[in-house]
């Protein structure tokens, strides 16, 4: 029943109080325009549309003439095609073929990008109406809405590639002929069922790996293919002045949102040959090629059929289909979202899991069932008897009734939403657009057919059950809920569990069960901690320490007592319940940074992730898919990006650190990764900021499109020290015409830009945001200290070197080098810093100098002592002793001996000496022990947030064997090696 025919639509339109206002808006809009204000039968057709979706009226008030089309559509003959979008909106309902030539050097990225949303919302705005007066059908609907995020998809890929030709040139494969990206629609996209308001989620591919030839410069496939996920991701996703396309989500990547942004055809058959996990066959049922021709849709097809589908009856899949159907109906229980006609009981999801559970025990012995489209497969279904024709037409009327009133309510305002309403006029508008007479007529017929489908849901495989005690310890927990005050009942309910001391535990619960947080907590929230509760004492009941335990997981229950949905995640999730007791044993800094940080708890859910920490370039896409969606100028967004990025990967490292898996020198290599891409985020940002306000610096007549600045770390960070609390020593370097002038009209001089560059870059990383800050920053190591300059240009940097700079700043050179910034500039450095190392230096006076300030440092920064216990950085027979003596043999022999100077961290200087010949083995391969030791003693410390004195005797060996090698230092002769 149409707007028109339905004598509710006059209810609606009575009630609504701005209907006047809304026809005198458009009649406006359309005078400005220059044209005819709309009739009385013209207004009659129309304005149902406008009434029922607010998005049509918006639209229509941007573009008037759109409603002349509206008031003549009646049907959608074409398809979108690239050629109508890129010819522009005049040529949007033309029927054009692909294949014409298209001048791509006629239309720029903003322009392109413009055209891309408009196209998007021209398409909007006639199916939305269509849908309203109920001339399209669902099928069609959804087909139509597929169509056109492959047209937006594969127009931004031909555009990308026409842009990245004359300085990439192509991709060829081993036949010379020209490679195409792929791309896999997943989910309802896949199966060309997309509703009007979805994201769409992808994966990238590519057939070869190789260089890309006949450009000014030549790039990896991989990286190659990589700048064009990125750039597609930009034209869809990001929000402009004129919205967006789509939303874009890569999560379903191998390795999720860890993994490489593009994978070879190879690696992706790879992974899912060996690490392909049950949900991701349950995923890859609706995944298409939607780009990539005829070769990626075979080749694709050929690795995608065999992991999905196999070839007998799939009992294998059994006990994961299981595990998704618990998943879905806890999800049910726990949101309280039965109006939500997606995920509540009953709702679309359940319709999928139906469908979809039975392809994938079915589809590998029969290929009817290999079929994305789930309209086409309820009928196979029911023929083959493998549902019941009552069954299969039950499902079909209650999934299209769910997904007309999806797109209802995503058409009133364009949103992504599943969620009936509660106002009454929007119940009754809903009503009236999915062609009911009233809300109650709708509501009565949604609840009579979700009924049917979660009866069918709930009958299609057994979910197994809950153990008795599991039960049992549950009522207890949710009686305990109701009378905090019955210490008996809650020892009683932790009595399984070996207590140091359980009266304090029952004390500490009794005060946490009685705060007013949980007594005016609401009943579905009472109900999740009670499961958690439950949950944690059974996983206690094998734990040593439980005491310690308990009371570094209670101040993170605390934090997300107003956020139960946390709880739940834990419950659903018994081994990150495990990882948390683990983590919150072996640190207190775990428990502190889950507290400040609840969004945490999602790395515990992935052991995959959790503990295996990415390497750099892993870490460089994930950042790079964080900023992708952010908005370009909010600086505030991006300063927060940074900081809760940094956490995350902070947490999987540091849960490698005390689980093992990583050693101490590689938790530093990865702190120090993580530190470098953080670098070259916050210069990237900084630089936008800049060049926006001034313009790009000009040197010798020539404009530097990107920033002439290296980036160098001294100490830790230069060393590949870096710990977890580790500030970050730099020196700013550039290299620009400094008498040069910015080319923007608030031009300033190359020296003030840089400085402010700098400036900048300090600012992004050690501003307090609500997420903390990022790095704290000491500069006092540039040349002149805090009187020099903020930024030194190469030459004067040299020249400080050569004839003003201290020894001890030449030992600081020694642990230095380039994190991040100019490529060419790093380079240069590094053989100024060569050249400063290589110096020959009088040994004598060198030593001196090197004994004089490690004593002044002991004097004034050893915080240990014989009742305090050893200062492990800068104790007699510590860190700084052993640090010391490498940077007196690389300043003393760098000229003799330059694999000295090859590295910047101690480890390989020691190895380097003894290589040498300097050092002898034995003692060189103590001392990198020793070092190690103290280097990994110190990251626990930091993780129990303990200071680095420390009063045990099983280290007493160490600092004498190291206080007895620094006293045959001093005491050696001048012209000894080191041995």
């Amino acid at each position: 029943m149409t707007p028109a025919m339905n004598p509710a639509f006059q209810e609606f339109c009575d009630l609504t109080q701005n209907r006047d206002l809304l026809l005198q808006s458009l009649q406006d809009a359309r005078q400005r325009q220059g044209l005819k204000v709309l009739d009385r039968e013209q207004v009659k057709d129309l304005e149902p549309i406008w009434l029922l979706s607010n998005y049509v009226h918006q639209q229509c008030l941007r573009h008037p003439a759109w409603l002349d089309e509206l008031a003549k559509t009646s049907v959608l003959p074409n398809s979108p095609s690239i050629a109508s979008l890129l010819g522009g909106e005049a040529h949007f309902s033309e029927l054009t073929s692909d294949a014409v030539d298209i001048d791509f050097n006629s239309i720029n990225e903003a322009d392109f990008m413009k055209r891309l949303r408009l196209f998007r919302q021209w398409w909007m705005v006639r199916l939305i109406a269509l849908d309203i007066e109920q001339k399209i059908t669902l099928c069609d609907l959804t087909r139509y809405l597929s169509e056109l995020a492959d047209v937006c998809v594969n127009a931004s890929l031909q555009w990308s590639q026409h842009y990245y030709r004359a300085l990439y040139g192509s991709a060829l494969d081993h036949q010379g002929q020209e490679q195409a990206m792929i791309v896999i629609g997943m989910g309802k996209l896949g199966g060309y069922e997309l509703n009007l308001s979805s994201d769409i989620d992808l994966i990238f591919a590519f057939h070869e790996h190789g260089d890309t030839q006949g450009g000014k410069k030549s790039l990896s496939h991989q990286e190659y293919f990589t700048k064009l996920g990125q750039k597609l991701i930009q034209h869809l996703d990001q929000i402009t002045a004129d919205g967006f396309v789509f939303r874009v989500d890569m999560r379903l990547r191998p390795f999720g949102q860890s993994g490489a942004l593009v994978l070879n055809l190879d690696s992706l058959e790879n992974y899912y040959q060996d690490q392909g996990r049950d949900w991701e066959r349950y995923a890859m049922i609706k995944a298409r090629v939607m780009a990539g021709g005829k070769l990626g849709v075979q080749d694709f097809e050929a690795l995608r059929k065999p992991f999905v589908y196999r070839k007998y009856l799939d009992f294998g899949a059994l006990g994961a289909l299981r595990d998704l159907k618990k998943m879905i109906a806890k999800e049910v229980r726990r949101k309280g979202i039965e109006h939500n006609i997606k995920l509540g009981e009953g709702g679309i999801r359940e319709v999928e899991f139906i469908v979809q559970a039975l392809q994938i025990l079915h589809g590998g012995r029969d290929q009817g069932l290999q079929e994305a489209s789930l309209l086409t497969v309820l009928p196979y279904l029911a023929q083959q008897h493998y549902l019941s024709v009552e069954d299969m037409q039950a499902l079909i009327d209650a999934y299209e009734l769910l997904r007309r009133t999806e797109h209802a309510l995503q058409g009133m305002n364009d949103e992504q939403t599943q969620l009936l309403p509660t106002d009454p006029d929007k119940r009754l508008a809903l009503a009236i657009m999915v062609g009911f007479s009233s809300w109650q007529a709708l509501e009565d017929k949604l609840w009579q057919v979700r009924k049917q489908v979660h009866a069918q849901f709930v009958d299609l495989i057994d979910d197994g059950e809950e153990s008795s005690s599991e039960k049992e310890s549950q009522e207890s927990w949710r009686l305990l809920l109701k009378t905090p005050e019955d210490k008996e009942s809650i020892l009683d309910a932790i009595a399984e569990v070996a207590w140091q001391d359980s009266d304090k535990v029952v004390n500490r619960l009794s005060q946490l069960l009685n705060s007013k947080t949980i007594v005016f907590m609401q009943a579905v929230g009472q109900e999740r901690l009670a499961l958690f509760m439950s949950a944690l004492m059974t996983k206690l009941t094998d734990e040593e320490r439980p005491d310690l335990v308990l009371e570094r997981i209670l101040p993170i229950l605390e934090a997300v007592l107003r956020r139960t949905a946390y709880l739940v995640l834990l419950c659903e999730n018994p081994t990150a319940i495990t990882h948390l007791i683990r983590l919150c044993r072996e640190s207190v800094w775990f428990s502190e940074a889950i507290s400040a940080t609840p969004a945490l708890l999602d790395e515990l859910l992935d052991a995959n992730t959790l503990f295996s920490p990415p390497d750099k370039v892993m870490l460089e896409d994930e950042l790079r898919q964080i900023v992708l969606r952010l908005p370009e100028d909010d600086e505030e967004a991006h300063m927060d990006a940074l900081r809760r990025f940094k956490r995350s990967i902070t947490l999987r490292i540091a849960a490698c650190d005390i689980t093992g898996i990583l050693p101490v020198m590689k938790v530093s290599d990865h702190l120090t990764w993580l530190a470098e891409v953080l670098l070259e985020q916050v210069l990237s940002q900084s630089w936008h900021h800049l060049v926006q306000k001034h313009g790009y610096p000009v040197s010798d007549n020539e404009v530097k499109q990107n920033p002439q600045l290296a980036i160098i770390g001294y100490g830790k960070s230069g060393g590949w020290e870096l710990g977890y609390d580790s500030d970050l020593d730099l020196v700013f370097i550039y290299d620009a015409q400094s008498n040069g002038m910015t080319n923007g009209a608030r031009s300033v001089d190359n020296l003030t830009f840089y400085t402010r560059l700098g400036q900048r870059l300090i600012h992004m990383m050690t501003s307090f945001t609500g997420a903390g800050r990022l790095y704290e920053v000491d500069m006092r190591l540039r040349p002149s200290g805090n009187s020099g300059l903020l930024v030194a240009s190469l030459e004067s940097f040299k020249e400080y070197q050569a004839k003003e700079a201290w020894v001890w700043e030449h030992q600081a050179l020694s642990r230095a080098r380039g994190l991040a910034g100019d490529q060419v500039l790093l380079e240069r450095f590094e053989k100024c810093r060569k050249d400063t190392l290589s110096t020959q230096r009088n040994v004598s006076e060198l030593k001196t100098e090197v004994i004089k300030m490690r004593e002044k440092m002991r004097t004034h920064l050893d915080t240990g002592g014989r009742d305090k216990g050893f200062d492990l950085k800068q104790g007699a027979g510590g860190i700084i002793d052993i640090e010391f003596m490498v940077q007196f043999i690389v300043l003393a022999w760098s000229h003799q001996y330059p694999e000295l100077m090859r590295f910047s961290d101690n480890v390989r200087q020691l190895e380097s000496a003894s290589k040498a010949g300097l050092l002898d083995a034995q003692k060189a391969q103590k001392m990198i022990e020793i070092y190690t030791l103290y280097r990994a003693r110190a990251h626990r410390l930091t993780l129990q947030q303990q200071g680095r004195v420390v009063q045990d005797a099983a280290l007493a060996e160490n600092q004498a064997l190291v206080s007895e090698y620094w006293q045959a230092f001093i005491l050696s002769n001048d012209t000894d090696n080191c041995s």
